[in-house]
């Protein structure tokens, strides 16, 4: 057994695909029509024929649920921010908060209401730490990670 692909129901295909692009830019790899294969693996799939798939009414699909989410994560998470703050008509969740493992993370949603979060690269916020004066030995401990982990992070 192998997993493939998330896939995802989209109220309008044409949308997703630009919003994909535009913020996230993943491109088209296959497109069926109603079944799209973006970069990265994800798939999207029209309402109507998701509907038929799985033999339920139209009612039965509800977007917005907020029990699942897209992850991504970024190596310039300034300038991906930036992005966003140019761009209209973005859903935030919330603005862009730091973990208490110090990475930086911003979640949206996309036209269907599907959660997007994009996380700064765990190995910038090493970088960002070190960066700041820290010792390994100390980034591990504001991290709550093992020193190997930063280590690893360096390599």
């Amino acid at each position: 057994m192998e997993f493939s692909n998330p896939l995802i129901v989209v109220s309008n295909m044409e949308k997703s695909k630009r919003f994909y692009y535009e913020v996230l830019g993943l491109e088209v790899i296959v497109d069926f029509g109603a079944n799209v294969t973006l970069t990265g693996g994800i798939v999207l799939q029209t309402k109507d024929t998701w509907l038929t798939f799985i033999n339920k009414q139209d009612s039965e699909i509800v977007f917005g649920g907020n029990a699942a989410e897209l992850y991504f994560e970024e190596d310039d998470f300034d300038g991906f921010i930036q992005k966003m703050n140019s761009i209209e008509d973005i859903n935030y969740l919330h603005p862009v908060v730091e973990h208490s493992w110090g990475q930086r993370v911003v979640r949206f949603y996309d036209p269907d209401k599907h959660i997007i979060e994009v996380g700064e690269n765990m190995i910038m916020v090493v970088r960002r730490f070190l960066n700041s004066g820290l010792s390994i030995e100390e980034t591990a401990i504001r991290m709550d990670v093992p020193v190997d982990y930063v280590k690893s992070c360096l390599e």
